[in-house]
């Protein structure tokens, strides 16, 4: 009996053994597998999204070709504070004394300008050409007697020539660069130039007189250049750039950048000599309607002393006129407009015309001078 349990025992588990080689084996004696590999892009693509930009794309940019311009970048500057004169950026004269550049505004650097009165004039150069005058303006520099003469200097390109198409005659101006009214500055071989008259008066004359109302009524300053513009080795200027900013109120009360041409119209000139000649058909530049001169005799010129103006070129018609130095108005002595006039504003001067509206007076629209 004790044989046979023995046997019956070993049977059963037999039966046991091989009844668990047909199971899954995997729980107790799991077969070696091989480790998962980290996903690398998706785990990069995760972290991207997970940046403040969350709008950003979940992939990086195409790369751009070299110097091809981002659609980010800022947008240029049309004209930027850096942009300097230049000639070629001047349209032809088409009828106008002056252009105005740089959208009115100087090209000098107007910010943190001083309120001290200067004024420089560069030497003249190799050919005896008048370089840039600047200036900071006050009623200190302003002149405090009248203005002498100036007939002894020619500038670069000077011609004493006359047209009857031209105001006065005279075709050529001693031109200030820095008008004699701001500066005080008369016979400075540095600060006159071979300017037209139409260059002088209605090119020169209007920011000039802006200048000096604006000194006078405000006692501000005004930062002032005038630049004589000359192409290659011409002795005469093709025109002049003018500049001016009130420097107080930061150019609220004086602010321009224009170029005045130097042309007359009706007549053609050689800038290279300053030679010129008579425009074939040439209009005539328009006048305003003024009344008819008055008939009474012209006071005439006073005689020369013996020897004076000795060797030098006389000034243009020296007549005897009338300054209103309240209007700043000249007028020939016998005009109407002298009876009316107060004796505290009335003023006699013998001299050139040019002379006078180069102190910053106008000629009387009644008997015109």
């Amino acid at each position: 009996m004790r044989r046979i349990g023995f046997h019956l025992a070993f049977l059963l588990l037999l039966v046991t053994l091989l009844t668990g080689c047909g199971s899954n084996s995997a729980v107790d004696s799991p077969e070696p597998q091989t480790a998962p590999q980290p996903q690398a892009d998706q785990a990069a693509l995760v972290s991207t999204d997970e940046t403040p930009e969350a709008s950003s794309p979940p992939f990086a940019p195409e790369p751009k070709e070299e110097n091809q311009p981002s659609n980010n970048a800022p947008l240029e500057t049309a004209k930027p504070t850096s942009t300097a004169f230049n000639i070629e950026d001047v349209p032809a004269y088409s009828g106008q004394a002056y252009v105005v550049l740089n959208e009115n505004v100087p090209y000098f650097n107007t910010t943190n300008l001083s309120s001290k009165s200067y004024e420089t004039y560069n030497p003249l150069d190799s050919l005896g050409r008048c370089g840039a005058a600047a200036a900071c303006i006050g009623q200190d520099l302003m002149p405090t007697e009248e203005r002498g003469s100036i007939g002894q200097v020619k500038p670069s390109g000077w011609h004493t020539v006359k047209y009857d198409c031209v105001d006065g005659k005279y075709l050529y101006n001693r031109c200030h660069l820095i008008g004699y009214q701001l500066t005080a500055e008369n016979a400075n071989t540095s600060n006159l130039v071979t300017g037209t008259r139409y260059l002088n008066i209605d090119g020169m004359l209007p920011f000039e007189n802006m200048t000096a109302d604006y000194i006078k009524e405000t006692g501000n300053h005004v930062e002032y250049h005038a630049t004589p513009v000359f192409e290659g080795e011409n002795l005469l200027a093709t025109g002049i750039l003018m500049e001016g900013y009130s420097v107080e109120d930061q150019g609220d009360g004086v602010c321009f950048c224009v170029f005045a041409y130097n042309v007359q119209p009706g007549v053609n000139i050689d800038y290279a000599t300053g030679d010129s000649s008579l425009a074939e058909a040439a209009p005539q530049p328009a006048k305003e309607e003024t009344l008819p001169p008055p008939t009474l005799p012209q006071t005439e010129p006073p005689a020369a002393a013996p020897g004076e103006n000795q060797g030098l070129e006389p000034d243009p018609q020296g007549n005897t006129y009338i300054l209103n130095m309240n209007t700043k108005k000249f007028h020939y002595p016998n005009c109407s407009s002298v009876d009316q006039m107060k004796e505290s504003n009335k003023k006699v001067y013998t001299g050139s015309r040019e002379d006078i509206i180069g102190q910053g007076y106008v000629p009387c629209k009644r008997c015109n001078p």
